[in-house]
């Protein structure tokens, strides 16, 4: 099957981690193309030997603003062109948009193949959420949703679309246990950070720095956890990614406030701040826990990528993380903004250590739900739905039948890791 996929930016966050990993899993399935903005997704997609061709990036938000709206609505025009363009030269069966803006970009393209629009973000509540949702259910074929949650937040706003829940996939191979030496990442870690290995407790968030993620209320677990004389320390994993002008929150002026926050509490010789890095895997071996403390969360990959490696997590309640884990299970599952709770829950698996074994094992059994080929497998029967409900538009009904299908179609569809 020839397909075109779309992705608006050339930043690799959550979503087009995913994307790179269904395109690896699917190498032998599909004849891929990859439509993206030049930069760091088209190197990695290049590197894994799938091709790409250049389309025009947008940043734009879903606010209105009198200057970046009128912007992005350009910027999809002409990237909408483009797409349709390349469906033609590549002959695509089917195109897959790796994203909301992406999918509004189809919606303006019109491709003359089935389309498949792949959401990964909780979007607010609002007159425009509602209608770029109910845009993207009247005129995409599919929609997949990256978790239950992310699909409920989609009818929502656009009652009409049936979506497919269809999970992440984690690269298991990469989050392997028997790969990282534990003591090793630990010496490692310290070498880098000099006293890191003296502390008693190391915590870790992996996420991009960004208000909904709650790196803010892990460092307020860290000021409790030292308040109450536990000599812990926080791991920052990530950067400020999405800093545009145009996007929903201002991330680097909460990096500052971080800072900030950190300096007042007297806490700059526990929190270190890592940036982005390619040995993840290595970091979160180190940890003791990983803390994915979001106000809300489309999924949840870190937690995933954490269990695989034996590592106990303590994950938001609100979101795709409770379909992942289960509480007191694979590790415990914690209201968000209560950072008290969750420093309670860090000193009761850290004085325990047969329930950090337990949560481990319990978690790296569980990984094992969400391997690359088996996300590839549900996005094919994905694919394989669109392309026969496509049909099914295009052949006229029997004479007098009638029915929701020749007004609407059956699979509206509905569906990670950047903000629109």
């Amino acid at each position: 099957m020839r397909v075109l996929y779309v992705n608006h930016t050339d930043v690799v966050s959550g979503g087009e981690r995913s994307l790179l990993i269904l395109l690896q899993a699917l190498r032998d399935r599909v004849d891929p193309l990859l439509a993206t903005p030049p930069g760091a997704l088209a190197l990695r997609a290049q590197e894994l030997g799938v091709p790409t061709t250049r389309i025009t990036g947008t940043a734009g938000s879903l606010r209105l603003h009198l200057l970046h709206t009128p912007r992005a609505l350009a910027q999809m025009s002409l990237a909408a062109g483009q797409v349709r363009r390349a469906a033609r030269r590549h002959g695509a069966e089917l195109v897959h948009a790796n994203s909301i803006r992406a999918g509004l970009i189809l919606a303006l393209a019109h491709p003359a193949s089935p389309t498949v629009v792949h959401i990964r973000d909780c979007l607010p509540a609002g007159a425009l959420s509602r209608a770029t949702m109910r845009v993207i259910a009247a005129s995409a074929t599919a929609i997949v949703a990256n978790s239950q949650y992310t699909a409920d937040g989609v009818t929502r706003l656009a009652p009409t679309a049936r979506p497919h829940v269809v999970h992440n996939p984690v690269d298991l191979a990469r989050f392997d246990p028997t790969r990282i030496d534990r003591a090793t990442a630990r010496a490692r870690l310290s070498s880098e950070l000099g006293e890191a290995s003296a502390r008693r407790l190391t915590l870790g968030v992996v996420a991009q720095i960004s208000p909904w993620k709650g790196q803010d209320q892990a460092i307020e677990t860290l000021r409790i956890l030292v308040e109450q004389g536990v000599d812990a320390q926080l791991l920052v994993i990530g950067s400020a990614k999405f800093a545009f002008s145009a996007t929903r929150y201002d991330n680097n002026a909460y990096l500052a406030e971080l800072r900030a926050r950190v300096a007042s509490a007297n806490l700059n010789d526990r929190v270190f701040w890592l940036g982005e890095r390619e040995d993840v895997p290595e970091l979160m071996s180190s940890l003791d826990m990983l803390l994915l403390p979001s106000h809300e969360e489309p999924f949840g990959r870190a937690v995933i990528e954490a269990m695989a490696l034996g590592i106990p997590v303590l994950a938001t309640n609100v979101g795709g993380p409770v379909e992942i884990v289960r509480h007191s299970r694979e590790g415990f599952l914690l209201s968000p903004r209560e950072p008290a709770a969750w420093a309670a829950a860090a000193c009761e698996i850290a004085d325990h250590p047969d329930l950090a074994r337990r949560l481990g094992a319990a978690g790296r059994e569980r990984a094992q739900s969400f391997t690359p080929e088996r996300h590839a497998d549900a996005m094919l029967a994905v694919y394989e739905a669109a392309r026969m409900q496509a049909r099914r538009r295009r052949s006229p009904p029997p004479a007098g039948a009638a029915g929701e299908e020749g007004a609407r179609g059956e699979d509206g569809a509905r569906g990670e890791d950047g903000v629109a």
